[in-house]
């Protein structure tokens, strides 16, 4: 089990499980390493996660054994009576994770979620030349054979619904397929994930997003029942029939815009695409490294921005018209989307800045294609303000875009029209990178100038004539602080000049 490792992480794996082996037996105490450490390590997978069942209160054996092993005691459920102790040994990190059975190590497996999960083996065994006794009473060790992820049992989804979208995070994860009647009780179940606490919902949906098949397997959780369940809004996009543009409906088109967002990001091959489609497509290290970034615990912004392209049509049901011509349209749906996904993720307690990206990518989606008009590239102003506006979610939007322009077309792709599409987005980057480098770290300005030169007080209009130096400066407009105190002056005196008028 453990010759998956590397030879330092395996020297160091077994000396630590050896302490806490004789650390319990000191103390009277049987252990068991069960679980997912057992499973990846068969598969050869990396992991510092160890699950350690004990016979006794694994509250308070935790305790001692950080204590002993010099390591910190986090509580994790305390119903439950689970905690976690974290040891740092040589530059390596293990999370031992305790908890209590009572009975036999068979019952306290026929209890876990998966055959795969459901494996054991002793404490004391750990390291020994002998050959180790595997503890598996529902054959998990062939299921990991047969790439399969069973059920232990019926009342598994009963006893815990969060294992009904654990079932197919775990299937993305290994590449495994869901055996048939483990598929049929997620189907018989799948309402009960309404109970489960949103922040377990949001980190099960999150680790499946930052897979590169999550557009694959959010077909697969509605095939299953379960992302109407979670997510209703979608339903009411089913059928909603769009322009003569579009290829799909609107909830086949936002689930084909998550497949063209993993497409470009070079995660996966998508249906209709090709290599000339990424040659053109924006792409570098620099916008790699960008969504790479963490946003919030478990977040970053490549798994928010396939979230975004979920979301990013969902008001359409609600905002469709039909004109006397028998034309289709959704005005204000990026405004209403923006919101009912902010409701959304609130609901599934998502964090403040993973809500605010991705309003501002259902927001502003259509923008980037906006600031082209009559074919002409956007102004440098017109970039300043986009970046301005959009955020941390600038290099989010523009890919979100392009997504939405392969979703809408899906085979009737125009190869002219997206690489003008491509080159608008390569124009933003690249100038806005000219305005990073060249013109905008210059200060011409601050608040101070304002508040001696003009007599203004500390407040809101500072910023505003701040923002505006600086949306000029952006455009060449302003080189000098000279300008810059002139274009102030005129905008204050058009402000009192309005004020006279009673505008």
């Amino acid at each position: 089990i453990i010759g998956g490792m590397s030879s330092l992480k395996q020297i160091n794996v077994i000396a630590t499980l050896n302490r806490v082996a004789r650390l319990l037996a000191r103390q009277g105490y049987q252990g068991y390493v069960v679980g997912g450490f057992i499973r990846d390590r068969f598969l050869g997978r990396q992991t510092n996660d160890i699950d350690i069942a004990v016979d006794g209160d694994a509250l308070n054996i935790a305790k001692e054994m950080a204590k002993s092993l010099h390591g910190k005691f986090v509580l994790l459920d305390e119903v439950n009576s689970i905690a976690r102790v974290v040891v740092i040994e040589e530059g390596q990190r293990w999370h031992l994770d305790f908890s209590s059975f009572s009975g036999s190590i068979e019952s306290d497996l026929a209890r876990r979620d998966f055959t795969i999960n459901a494996m054991a083996v002793e404490l004391s065994q750990i390291g020994a030349d002998m050959a180790l006794k595997l503890i598996d009473p529902f054959s998990g060790r062939e299921d990991l054979r047969s790439r399969t992820v069973r059920a232990v049992g019926e009342q598994i989804f009963e006893a815990d619904a969060a294992r009904l979208l654990r079932a197919v995070r775990l299937a993305a994860e290994l590449g495994f397929t869901i055996e048939t009647k483990t598929e049929s009780l997620i189907r018989r179940y799948s309402q009960s994930i309404t109970k489960v606490h949103g922040e377990r919902v949001r980190e099960e949906l999150l680790r499946l997003f930052s897979l590169p098949q999550a557009a694959h397997y959010l077909r697969y959780l509605d095939k299953l029942g379960l992302l109407p369940t979670l997510v209703p809004e979608l339903v009411e996009s089913k059928g909603v029939e769009q322009p003569t543009v579009h290829f799909w409906d609107v909830f086949d088109h936002s689930l084909q815009t998550v497949a063209t967002v993993e497409f470009l990001l070079r995660e996966n091959d998508w249906e209709y695409g090709n290599e000339d489609m990424l040659a053109t497509a924006p792409w570098s290290d620099a916008i790699a490294q960008h969504l790479s970034q963490e946003v919030s615990k478990g977040s970053t912004h490549k798994a928010l921005l396939k979230l975004g392209g979920l979301f990013h049509d969902i008001a359409k049901p609600r905002t469709k018209s039909v004109d006397n011509a028998g034309r289709a349209h959704f005005y204000g749906h990026t405004k209403q989307g923006a919101d009912m996904a902010a409701a959304i993720l609130n609901r599934l307690r998502f964090s403040n800045k993973e809500i605010s990206l991705v309003k501002s990518l259902v927001y502003h989606h259509l923008r980037p294609a906006q600031m082209s008009t009559s074919g002409e590239l956007p102004t440098k102003r017109a970039i300043y303000r986009y970046f301005r506006d959009t955020g941390d979610a600038d290099i989010d939007v523009l890919l979100l875009a392009l997504a939405d322009y392969l979703a809408s077309r899906g085979p009737l792709v125009n190869m002219g029209e997206w690489k003008g599409h491509c080159q608008l987005m390569n124009y933003i980057l690249t100038e806005h990178e000219k305005q990073q480098t060249k013109v905008l770290p210059v200060k011409l300005i601050d608040g101070h100038d304002l508040i001696n030169i003009f007599g203004l007080s500390p407040g809101p209009l500072i910023g505003e004539l701040l923002a505006l130096v600086r949306e000029a400066q952006a455009d060449g407009e302003l080189t000098t602080k000279e300008e810059a105190l002139d274009l102030v002056r005129r905008e204050l005196n058009k402000q009192q000049c309005g004020v006279r008028s009673g505008k």
